[in-house]
This record gives structure tokens, C-alpha cells and sequence, in this order.
């Protein structure tokens, strides 16, 4: 159910997994084939049997592809992962490179050359990043090939078997809309776009659709499905029969039609008219099969995205209802740490299993919404760290230590990070940078957090208020300042999000993180995250426009030890007050002796 920590990246199987795939390439006749880390789904998580990448390079973080060619080999990756890839990879067999600067079709065009046969599998490439794909080949005179079958399976010997997680009914009331609603606003917007069909891909958006939760993907309360919608008949659900319960079939079954993967094919080959397909999600797989049924694909977003990112006034109810229980488990928490942490007791194992076990106690966690990041010191420094038994470190006094973790409740999903020092700063020139540096990040979080915008903004134009203070000081962070999140569904759901990309505008009902950075290789790393849902703002005496405003759902105090009030101004002083009263009014009083003790201090006034 929660996170193990024996996973030991071992460098040493890269290089003869790499042998064996080439093996497998040269009989074959294949000359290259890539490798991401993606599913037919093509989500962020992906279960153990469609691990391909972590196999083959050790590389377990979430974004990352490899291109494997006879005579060198490459892995890229975002800036989370810059610091990660090189510990768990062995950079002898595997260049690791980056995946936005370096590109691996930039490289491809360097290595590849002309008559070369370079293989993908079209379950695990998107219709867009094929497409991406045939110009490297253009540009080449390489050929691209779609394999039939993945060559790394053939040489993978103890890949798991595919999950078969239950699924369950989320109830109407906490879901806020009836599946059978759902499903007629769907279609309405099918046939106001004029298209006969779509076919959903995304397993959270067809877990919302069908108002059902699953459990085939680790932390993700989704399951592993596909779903072809027309415009004007009943859905079908395609989906192992083997998941379902009688409940759920019967749920499931008043709605839509039921159908095994193996009838996918065929129900694609019945295509017909107009089929809508989303080109950043869809395999191409499924692009080839609906074309080929004679059917015209017009490319446009999963219709589920922008209805599922919209939360009903039921799912947001769920939401402050589940970041209020979360907060308390996460005060309870922090005030544990600081009574035990700095006596030295306390690894970073020790303290991401206790904070679960503080969620448990909640007698509501369903599961952790992903691999708790549990970083002290120097392995703070590394965005998206994950703590195996093998880089496990003890949380040392005057250091930093950054959680970054969350929940999965059936009201509501919740991700909270929070930088803290074990112990007392230290009073030198690393422990002054330190708070200098947590301040910056600060004002770049109250910055977005006390935004006001008119409808229409979209996150990217909100992202610079995140960097701006850093920037002032010749700093940033390599990663966005925030990813959308679901309701008991993803923890980093899209469309939304506050990013350089973020292109959506954001809708009251979103809920949107709001975590800045900065990171200090081989010293620490900072981030400050609160969940924000967006609402409309009061109006202003005099203004033309509406407004939006974020409410902070996440419920929990910052370090104020770390805080340098120079850095800060009035007014940024006294929202970090008004933040802490809020919090020390709803958690307070659901806690008892030492730990209400420790939110009563560590939420006190800094205003004199």
C-alpha cells in the first residue's frame, strides 16, 4: 500500500541489459529503438510491467526516454532529474542528457545515419511525438519502423505479470455530477465540435467519466482502461473483466457497454466519420487503427480534461475536508520531528514512514498520492529525490530537511511540501544563505498565493511571480512552480498548471500547487508547496474587470526559523500572520498536549 525503501538502483546491470537488448535489435534488423518511460496510457505512472526504462537503466524517475542505437546509447531527462539520473545510471553505457536543451531528436540527427532503421513500439509514443519522430527520420534518411512487439520484452525474463487492481464506485456524493450526467455533457461537446467519436486513453479521465476508482497504478486510484465514446450511443468501457466487482459492473453497466481488451481492435476498425483523438496523449496505435478503418481523425483535447480539472461544489467540500484531516496528521508530524530530529534519532526512512503512519492514523488514507520525497541535507538538493536503503541519511542539526508528500482520501487528493531546520539555524555563512534563500522562496510562493487576475490568465503568465525574487537575486528553480491536481484521483493533473508551458487559463474550481524552489547542489534544497484552489476574488471599488484569487487548502505552518523578516515586507509579513492564524484556528483545536503546543509556537505572530 505505502512506499518501500529497499529499491537500490545497481549500475552494473545497465551495461549487459544493454547488450542484450542490441542483441535483440542486430536479430531484428533494426538498427536503433527508444525506450520511455510511458504506457499505452501514456501517463506519468506507470505500472511495474511497463517499467522498460527503470529496467533497462535503473532511472526510476517519472519522465525520461532512452535511445539505443549499435553504437552509443543515450538517456534524457527533465531538470528534475538531472542529479538522480547520474547516481542511478551508469553514464559509461547511457549519456545522460537533457530533454528539453539536448533533445533526443537533436542527437538522433547527429547519430543516426541515412538508410538506418530506428524502431519505436506505437503503444508507447503519442500520435504528436511520432510525428516528432518522421521529421528526425526526414531530416536523416532514417527509416522508422513500428514494431509489432517490443524488443525489450523479449530480453526483460522476469517482467511482471499486467495488475489487476479492483474497481470500486466513487458515490455521486462525493463525485458532485452522476456518471450518466457526465457522459451527456461529453457527447454534447462531441457533437458541437462536430465529431462522431472519441476515444479516451487517460485512465483518470475515464475513472472520472464513469465515476469509478481503481488500483492498477501505484498511488493513483485509477485503473488501467480505455473507452470509445460516439457522439450519439452508448460508451464502451474496454477493460479486463477480472477488475471488476458485481457492484461495479452494475454500475458501470447501467451506462455503457463492457468490453475486454481484446475487442479493442475491433471495436476501432468499426470506426467511422469523425473521430476526435488528442495528439499529446493518444498511442499510435490507435491513430493507425481508426485510419485505417476508413474513419477521419480530428485531433483535439481529451474532452474529459477541462469537466474533471473543474471541481463540483462536492469534490471541492472533499478537498478543504481532506487537507484539514491532512493537516493535522502533518502537524502532528512536524512537531514529532522537532522533538526528535535533532537528538539524532531520525533518518530520512525513519521520517517519511512515520509521516504515513500519522496519515494512517487518520483512519481515512486510502494510500500516499506518491513516493514521499524525504531529503536531508545535500539530498535535499535533488528535486524529485526518492530515498532507497542504499542513499538513506540521517537528519544532522543545523541542516535542512524538505518533505514533500501527500494523500490519497476518497474526498479529495492532497500534496504539501515543507522545507524545515532540524534543530536551530546555524549562526555562519551557510546557515545566513540558507534563510536568505528560504525567504526568497517564500516571497515567490505569498506572491502567487496573494494573486489576483482576471479571468483568462493562464499559469504561465502567474509563473514569473514565483521566479521573480530569486531571479532578483541571480537564482531559479529548473521545474514548474505548479501542476494541477485531482479529485481522489492524480496528484499532478492537467490541463492547469503554473508553468512556462502553462497555456490553460485558469477556471474557478481548479486546484492548482503553488511550490517554488531553489537548490544548492551538495548543500540543500528548498520548496514550499501549498495546494490553492481557484475562486473568484471580492471585487474592487472601482474596477472593471472580475477577478480571480487562490484559497490556500493546505493547512500546515512554515518554518518561520528560516525565515530572514529583512528579506520580507510588511505586507508579506502579515500574510505569513494571517496564514498561521488560520491554520492554528482549524488544526488547533483537533490537536492535543505537546503537539498543540508546538502549533501554538510555531505559528506565533512575527508582526511585533
Amino acid at each position: 500500500m505505502f512506499q518501500s525503501f529497499d529499491e537500490i538502483s545497481d549500475k552494473s546491470l545497465g551495461a549487459p541489459r544493454l547488450a542484450l537488448l542490441r542483441g535483440e535489435l542486430r536479430a531484428r534488423k533494426l538498427d536503433g529503438f527508444l525506450i520511455p518511460r510511458s504506457d499505452a496510457h501514456q501517463g506519468e505512472y506507470v505500472p511495474a510491467a511497463d517499467e522498460r526504462l527503470k529496467w533497462l537503466t535503473g532511472f526510476s524517475g517519472s519522465a525520461g526516454l532512452a535511445v539505443v542505437l549499435a553504437e552509443a546509447a543515450a538517456i534524457f531527462v527533465d531538470g528534475r532529474y538531472t542529479i538522480q539520473v547520474r547516481e542511478q545510471v551508469d553514464t559509461d553505457a547511457f549519456a545522460p542528457l537533457h530533454l528539453i536543451t539536448d533533445g533526443y531528436d537533436r542527437w538522433l540527427e547527429t547519430h543516426l545515419t541515412p538508410g538506418a532503421r530506428l524502431g519505436y513500439d506505437p503503444w508507447l509514443h503519442t500520435i504528436a511525438g511520432v510525428r516528432r519522430l518522421e521529421k528526425v527520420a526526414e531530416t536523416t534518411g532514417a527509416a522508422l519502423v513500428a514494431v509489432d512487439t517490443n524488443p525489450l520484452d523479449a530480453v526483460w525474463a522476469d517482467r511482471p505479470a499486467p495488475p489487476l487492481g479492483e474497481v470500486v464506485v466513487q458515490p455521486d456524493d462525493l463525485a458532485g455530477r452522476a456518471a450518466a450526467d457526465k457522459i451527456a455533457a461529453i457527447q454534447a461537446t462531441l457533437a458541437a465540435a462536430q465529431a462522431d467519436a472519441t476515444v479516451l486513453t487517460q485512465p483518470d479521465s475515464i475513472a472520472w467519466l464513469f465515476n469509478i476508482r481503481g488500483a492498477d497504478i501505484p498511488h493513483t486510484p485509477t485503473p488501467l482502461s480505455f473507452a470509445v465514446v460516439p457522439a450519439g450511443a452508448r460508451p464502451t468501457l474496454v477493460i479486463d473483466g477480472r477488475k471488476l466487482t458485481n457492484a461495479s459492473r452494475a454500475h458501470v453497466d447501467a451506462v455503457a457497454d463492457i468490453a475486454g481488451p481484446e475487442a479493442f481492435a475491433d471495436l476501432l476498425a468499426a470506426a467511422t466519420g469523425r473521430v476526435r483523438l488528442d495528439a499529446a496523449t493518444t498511442a499510435r496505435w490507435i491513430a493507425d487503427r481508426v485510419e485505417a478503418a476508413g474513419a477521419r481523425i480530428i485531433e483535439g483535447a481529451d474532452p474529459c480534461l477541462l469537466p474533471k480539472a473543474t471541481k463540483t461544489d462536492a469534490e471541492i467540500d472533499g478537498a478543504r475536508a481532506a487537507h484539514l484531516r491532512d493537516g493535522v496528521a502533518l502537524c502532528r508530524f512536524l512537531a514529532w520531528l522537532d522533538r526528535e530530529a535533532p537528538g539524532g534519532g531520525v533518518d530520512e526512512i525513519s521520517a517519511a514512514k512515520a509521516l504515513e503512519r500519522f496519515r494512517a492514523e487518520t483512519g481515512r488514507l486510502k494510500e500516499i498520492s506518491f513516493d514521499t520525497i524525504s531529503g536531508a541535507g545535500p539530498n535535499a538538493a535533488i528535486p524529485h529525490y526518492r530515498v532507497s536503503t542504499q542513499s538513506n541519511r540521517p537528519l544532522r542539526a543545523g541542516e535542512i530537511y524538505l518533505t514533500d508528500s501527500g494523500g490519497q482520501y476518497v474526498d479529495g487528493t492532497t500534496d504539501v511540501t515543507r522545507t524545515v531546520i532540524v534543530g536551530a539555524p546555524r549562526d555562519d555563512v551557510q546557515g545566513r544563505e540558507m534563510r536568505r534563500h528560504f525567504t526568497l522562496v517564500l516571497k515567490g510562493h505569498i506572491a502567487v498565493a496573494t494573486a489576483r487576475f482576471p479571468d483568462g490568465v493562464s499559469g504561465a503568465q502567474l509563473d514569473t511571480l514565483a521566479r521573480y525574487p530569486l531571479w532578483q537575486a541571480g537564482l531559479d528553480f529548473d521545474h514548474g512552480t505548479g501542476h494541477g491536481v485531482g479529485s481522489y484521483l492524480s496528484v499532478h493533473e492537467g490541463p492547469q498548471r503554473i508553468a512556462k508551458s502553462g497555456t490553460t487559463p485558469l477556471k474557478p474550481g481548479m486546484i492548482v500547487s503553488n511550490e517554488p524552489g531553489y537548490y544548492r547542489t551538495g548543500a540543500y534544497g528548498i520548496r514550499l508547496e501549498n495546494l490553492e484552489l481557484v475562486r473568484p476574488a471580492e471585487p474592487v471599488d472601482g474596477g472593471e474587470k472580475p477577478l480571480l484569487s487562490f484559497e490556500a487548502l493546505t493547512l500546515a505552518p512554515f518554518d518561520t526559523r528560516l525565515v530572514d523578516l529583512f528579506v520580507l515586507d510588511p505586507g508579506e509579513i502579515a500574510w505569513l500572520d494571517a496564514y498561521h492564524a488560520r491554520v492554528r484556528a482549524a488544526i488547533g483545536p483537533l490537536l492535543e498536549g505537546e503537539d498543540r503546543a508546538w502549533l501554538e509556537q510555531a505559528t506565533a505572530p512575527l508582526a511585533g
